[in-house]
């Protein structure tokens, strides 16, 4: 694995399917490489957005060796390997370890709730020694909107006293900019993630390192625009980051993964691009035209131009 810590924007790529419901390789790997041509700085395969808890240890797998034999750079990639099961976890975790990956982020075990920080910091702790590699970096990945077992500062604390050289960072997708800044103020040089573009200027601005989205799948370069602009301490970073909040926002009015989807369909002209993973479910006839219709609105607020496809609507 790479020494150097991500940074920027990365995409938890939302996962292809076929008629069957097997993944869609060929798909999946022509969609990572256009997400890593508009500029992004890495992927977040196997995250929330990929359906990865509907997925197989083995499917992860393939998919990972999948993009490894097509190119696409192993250094680039930070795997989901979070489990319930902790031998899960170690298996997806070492796999992503062999093959140079730059990370792996990973969900606390999430099936049983109101667990302490004693039962989380063992679970993380058992995986991080079975897996037994100076080469690996941690990103824990604190989604208590779904998995419902949140990740607290005093674990945070706990597993980087512990493990200084090893968790490395945090996704924090709580949607609670109160949550992020607490991080970042207590854990200064802990590359903390925002799971929403909404709060990466801020994120930023506050010493953290950038955005896991899931809207990167649709509107990768202009959300990297933003850290860009940052990063030059351009006077256009509020605006650029004001206009990619306008369209989250459209987004996220409908169910998210469905909707990317959706869009990815349109855009390829594929349109087994659309198909969820039960208990998942495509948009309706009716929320795909409202969903289309209403990203023209938002992009027309913001004075953008517009193309059929995907928000290379060039943000």
């Amino acid at each position: 694995m790479s020494s150097q810590r991500f940074s920027g924007v990365l995409v938890p790529v939302i996962t292809p399917f076929n008629e069957d419901l097997s993944p869609d390789v060929e798909a999946y790997v022509t969609h990572c490489k256009w997400m890593l041509e508009q500029g992004v700085d890495g992927l977040a395969i196997f995250g929330t957005t990929s359906e990865a808890n509907s997925l197989t240890v083995g499917e992860r797998i393939q998919l990972l060796d999948t993009l490894v034999e097509n190119d696409v750079p192993a250094d680039k990639l930070m795997p989901g390997t979070g489990a319930c099961s902790i031998i899960d976890a170690s298996v997806l975790t070492a796999h992503a370890i062999n093959h140079g990956c730059g990370g792996v982020l990973m969900l606390p075990p999430f099936y049983y709730k109101a667990v302490d920080t004693e039962g989380l910091f063992a679970s993380y702790s058992e995986v991080i020694h079975r897996v037994g590699d100076d080469r690996l970096r941690v990103y824990l990945y604190h989604i208590p909107p779904v998995a419902q077992v949140p990740i607290e500062l005093d674990l945070i604390e706990r597993l980087i006293v512990a493990y200084p050289d090893t968790v490395v960072g945090l996704k924090d997708s709580s949607g609670d900019w109160d949550n992020t800044k607490a991080i970042l103020d207590r854990f200064p040089g802990f590359s903390t993630f925002a799971g929403s573009e909404g709060f990466l200027l801020d994120t930023l601005r506050n010493g953290g390192a950038g955005c896991i989205t899931a809207s990167g799948n649709a509107n990768p370069a202009g959300i990297r625009k933003v850290y860009s602009a940052w990063k030059a301490d351009s006077t256009t970073a509020d605006a650029l980051q004001s206009r990619i909040s306008e369209i989250r926002t459209t987004l996220q009015s409908f169910p998210m993964i469905p909707a990317l989807k959706a869009m990815t369909a349109r855009f390829t002209d594929k349109p087994s691009w659309a198909l969820t993973r039960p208990p998942l479910m495509p948009l309706s006839d009716e929320q795909v035209k409202g969903l289309f219709s209403d990203l023209d609105l938002s992009l027309i607020h913001i004075s953008e131009p517009t193309r059929l496809g995907m928000i290379s609507y060039a943000v």
